[in-house]
């Protein structure tokens, strides 16, 4: 079964690679084209275009898949499997072949834009992998496949978008296996239990150390990889890369009186910096953030 692939995220890549991995036969590749990456404006291609020009794909790449429906018309392909695509998929591209989507969570949970963020953010026990046929409506579509995945509760994003990429291209050789056999089954969703998450903005990492240290600790997670967590400190921002929650009580905000560990006050205890980039720009532990700077006993900034 000769399959094209849509995709455009780190995402989209582990699941890309871990069907050349269980053998499945990827004609071709629709991704976003090239786009001005950081301060220089550099263009620079995408993860998928870069990992299927080296597997000596055929990539194709489009800003709005509508305008060039006849050009994939012409691509010779029996099914269209999406993973973090980022485009809305048009009435015309799914009725042309049956397209199957790769979603990490388990719907009607967490349909949109930031399934594994707020798996963590929510601080869940268990998620999933679905494998779905792609509806005109956000992830509505009927349901083929779906794998529970438990969480062992200290990974990050990181961690997480890799486990589940890769469950989701073995969820795929199944389902295109099933496929084959004509054995696959479609199931609808209850819409009454679904929820929505949104795309995450770089304002929705700022750390409130009036939350718990749960919480804090959750976000982190979610967030520091893909978008960036920060607080301040005499107004001048400290990026987070990991923390962990204490037991210590500390006042709210008030960075603790220890040496050798950097911990700040919040709701019910603490929580310890690990690693940070300080206002120098240079990534370093907490404790060498401590011996720097020396701010025991001061208060990072209230979040207003």
């Amino acid at each position: 079964m000769k399959i094209l692939f849509l995709g455009s995220s780190h995402f989209s890549k582990i699941v890309l690679e871990g069907m050349l991995n269980c053998s499945l036969n990827v004609c071709a590749v629709i991704t976003s084209p090239d786009k001005e990456v950081g301060r220089g404006h550099k263009i620079q291609a995408n993860e998928v275009k870069v990992f299927a020009e080296k597997n000596a794909l055929p990539v194709f790449c489009t800003e709005k898949i509508k305008n060039d429906m006849a050009q994939i018309k012409e691509i010779d392909y029996d099914m269209a499997v999406v993973a973090s695509f980022g485009q809305i998929l048009p009435k015309e591209f799914l009725e042309h072949r049956l397209c199957l989507n790769v979603h990490p969570s388990a719907l009607p949970k967490y349909r949109g834009a930031s399934p594994m963020q707020n798996t963590l953010l929510n601080g869940d026990k268990t998620t999933a992998v679905t494998i779905m046929k792609v509806g005109e409506k956000v992830d509505s579509g009927d349901i083929a496949l779906q794998e529970e995945v438990t969480l062992r509760g200290d990974e990050y994003y990181s961690q997480l978008e890799e486990s589940l990429g890769a469950i989701g291209a073995k969820l795929i050789a199944k389902a295109t296996k099933m496929l084959e056999e004509k054995s696959l089954k479609f199931y609808p969703q209850n819409d009454e239990e679904a929820t929505y998450v949104k795309k995450f903005e770089k304002k929705d990492g700022l750390l409130d150390f009036s939350q718990s240290k749960e919480a804090l600790y959750n976000k982190t997670r979610a967030l520091s990889e893909p978008l960036g967590v920060y607080f301040f400190y005499k107004n001048q921002k400290i990026k987070v890369f990991k923390l962990e929650p204490c037991d210590k009580e500390v006042q709210t905000f008030k960075i603790a009186d220890d040496k050798k560990h950097f911990l700040i006050g919040c709701q019910n205890g603490s929580v310890e910096i690990l690693s940070l980039l300080s206002p120098s720009g240079k990534r370093q532990s907490g404790a060498d953030f401590l011996n720097g700077f020396r701010p025991q006993g001061e208060f990072v900034d209230e979040v207003h």
